[in-house]
C-alpha cells in the first residue's frame, strides 16, 4: 500500500511522490471536492492542478466521479488506465459523497490496499483517507453536500490510515482558524489524529508510516 497525504499539494516533497509512483506516467486527478463551487472556479482549480503535475512529467487527466454515479464497474475499467490517483482539496464531505455515489470509495480503497494503484491526496483528499470525518466539520461545511450531490453527508472515511488528519495547521488556508482546536478536541475524545502544516506530508509504504517535514 502506497499513500502520499499532504496539507497542500506536495508540501515540498514532490520527489517522494515520484518515488512512490515510479516514473511519471498517466495520473487520474479527482477534483470532486470542489463540486459545490461555481463552475468557473472549479474549472480554474482543475487547470491549476495540472500545472505542477505536468512539471513533474505526469500526464494528468480528470477522473470526474459524477460520470460514474451508480456505475462502479465502469469506474473500475477507467482506473485500469492509471497507476496513481491525485485527489485534490475542497470540501471533504462533498468529496466523500461523490466517492460513495460512484462506488469509488470501495474500488479505490481495494486497489490501494492490494498495491495496484498509488493514492496521493491533499487537504480534503488526505482527510478522506481517515477512518472517520469527525472533526472535519470545523473546517468544511457538511451542509454543502446535499445541494451539490443530492445525498446526505457520509461521516466514515476510506479507512486507508488508522488516524484522522487535520491539515493547514498555522496556515492562511485555515480560514476558520480551527486546526489546533480540532486537534485538541479529537485527542480529548480519544481519536487518534495527525496534524499537518502546509510543508508536511504523511507517507505510507512498505517501510511503514512517516511524516515528512518539520
Amino acid at each position: 500500500m502506497k499513500l502520499f497525504l499532504s496539507s497542500y499539494r506536495f508540501g515540498g516533497h514532490s520527489d517522494v511522490f515520484v518515488e512512490l509512483t515510479g516514473p511519471p506516467s498517466d495520473l487520474a486527478v479527482i477534483a470532486n471536492a470542489s463540486d459545490a463551487w461555481p463552475r468557473a472556479a472549479r474549472e480554474s482549480s482543475l487547470t491549476s492542478e495540472f500545472v505542477p503535475l505536468r512539471a513533474l512529467g505526469y500526464r494528468p487527466a480528470e477522473l470526474d466521479l459524477r460520470e460514474y454515479v451508480g456505475r462502479p464497474a465502469a469506474l473500475e475499467r477507467a482506473l485500469d488506465d492509471f497507476g496513481a490517483v491525485w485527489v485534490r482539496g475542497g470540501n471533504t464531505f462533498v468529496l466523500r459523497a461523490q466517492l460513495a455515489r460512484s462506488g469509488a470509495d470501495e474500488v479505490i480503497a481495494e486497489r490501494v490496499r492490494r498495491g495496484s494503484i498509488v493514492y496521493g491526496g491533499y487537504s480534503a483528499g488526505a482527510c478522506v483517507a481517515a477512518p472517520s470525518l469527525i472533526g472535519v466539520e470545523d473546517a468544511d461545511d457538511p451542509g454543502e453536500v446535499r445541494p451539490a450531490t443530492g445525498v446526505d453527508p457520509v461521516w466514515t472515511g476510506l479507512g486507508l490510515v488508522g488516524f484522522s488528519i487535520v491539515p493547514h495547521l498555522n496556515s492562511v488556508l485555515d480560514e476558520n482558524d480551527s486546526g489546533q482546536a480540532t486537534m485538541q478536541r479529537l485527542r480529548r475524545d480519544g481519536i487518534d489524529c495527525r496534524g499537518l502544516t502546509d510543508e508536511q506530508a504523511i507517507v505510507v509504504d512498505a517501510s511503514g508510516t512517516r511524516v515528512l517535514g518539520s
